[in-house]
């Protein structure tokens, strides 16, 4: 495994930094938390500009075709920065179910849109008490769906016969008769819906890959997406680490720094020995992904450190921040909400725990 990043992906991050300092500041990402819309338009256009929300989506259907290690760097800045976008939702999970399983009329008419920023596309998924296996697609009225009142189609996730993986793959039209959303609220105030459906008709075109076969498309798109949220909590957790750092050296007490105490530059030297190693594991289901390799086992490792590591971390961080680091004035609260909401989505410890015993005892 090679981990030297090249030139050009160095120059990929530094690009990707600026586009979020300069519109994902941590004013907007306050000022977008709870907002119907929930990214900002001004970043979504730019980043559609340099190709990134074509990422993963090869060139003939508009994309940049770049590398998960490539997209990896781009999703550790977004953890950084917490730049709120339906990049993860549209650009890698809808686009990947389209490449994996869409006909090649559905990829020509919808991976364009996706990588020009035109079109949005967003799972709905996660069912009222079911979980984030296929015995939890049971799709009777409502669904679980972020930025869904952008989307321009719905990824719904259907059951399609009796047998566990029956599942299937439908593009639905959020304004089609009988599909209601309503805006929920959440812990890390980002942009989730609850998406009724009632009596909805979806023509046979709608549906992606064979009838029974969405869940085998459903899982492998997870399995890669999951190497990007692992990559977002990585970037999330380095800058949480880096702006409580800088707290424990400018904060006194007893007239000297926080950072001279040992229990608290223990603390801080834990973390980052868990953020190195997080962010390893990361590079190297990245890596393994980017050169074809399995990562079956790999993903859901990395996803599971990566959101425990960021959720320590920044409990951590509230702790040496004390009581005002719960207030709405400090940054350390953003990052701890948002770093508890990514553990508990797109598969949470349970559910990854179960993928990962599974690699090893079966």
């Amino acid at each position: 495994m090679d981990l030297d990043f090249s030139e050009e992906q160095e120059i990929l991050r530094a690009m990707v930094r600026t586009l979020c300092s300069e519109h994902s500041t941590i004013d907007i990402v306050r000022a977008l938390e709870d907002d119907p819309v929930g990214y900002p338009l001004d970043l979504w256009k730019r980043l559609a500009e340099v190709g990134l929300l074509g990422i993963l989506i090869p060139e003939e259907f508009g994309g940049s075709g770049m590398s998960m290690l490539d997209a990896a760097i781009v999703y550790e800045e977004f953890g950084r920065s917490l730049a709120p976008s339906p990049h993860f939702v549209s650009c890698v999970l809808a686009a990947g179910a389209i490449l994996e399983a869409g006909s090649e009329q559905q990829k020509r008419e919808w991976l364009p849109g996706i990588a020009a920023g035109d079109v949005v596309i967003s799972p709905a998924w996660l069912e009222p008490h079911n979980g984030y296996g296929p015995q939890g697609v049971q799709l009777r009225a409502e669904l679980h769906c972020l930025f869904a009142s952008s989307a321009t189609r719905l990824l719904v996730l259907a059951r399609s016969g009796e047998r566990l993986t029956e599942v299937d793959l439908f593009l639905v039209d959020p304004q089609a008769d009988g599909v209601v959303v309503e805006q929920q609220r959440s812990l890390a105030s980002d942009t989730q819906y609850k998406v009724d459906l009632e009596a909805v008709r979806v023509p046979a075109s709608s549906r992606l890959g064979a009838a029974g076969s969405g869940w085998q498309t459903w899982n492998e798109v997870m399995h890669r997406g999951i190497v990007l949220s692992a990559a977002q909590a990585m970037g999330g957790a380095q800058r949480a680490l880096e702006i409580t750092c800088e707290y424990a050296s400018e904060r006194e007490q007893f007239k000297k720094p926080l950072a001279a105490f040992q229990s608290i530059s223990h603390y801080l030297a834990d973390a980052a020995t868990q953020v190195s190693g997080g962010t390893t594991l990361v590079y190297e289901a990245a890596w393994a992904c980017s050169q074809g390799r399995e990562i079956a086992r790999l993903a859901p490792m990395a996803k599971l450190f990566a959101c425990q590591t960021y959720r320590d971390l920044t409990a951590m961080s509230l702790q040496v921040f004390g009581g005002v680091g719960f207030t709405v004035e400090y940054d350390a609260q953003l990052f701890f909400r948002r770093a508890k909401q990514l553990q508990l989505s797109w598969w949470d410890g349970p559910y990854l725990e179960e993928l990962v015993a599974a690699s090893i005892l079966d």
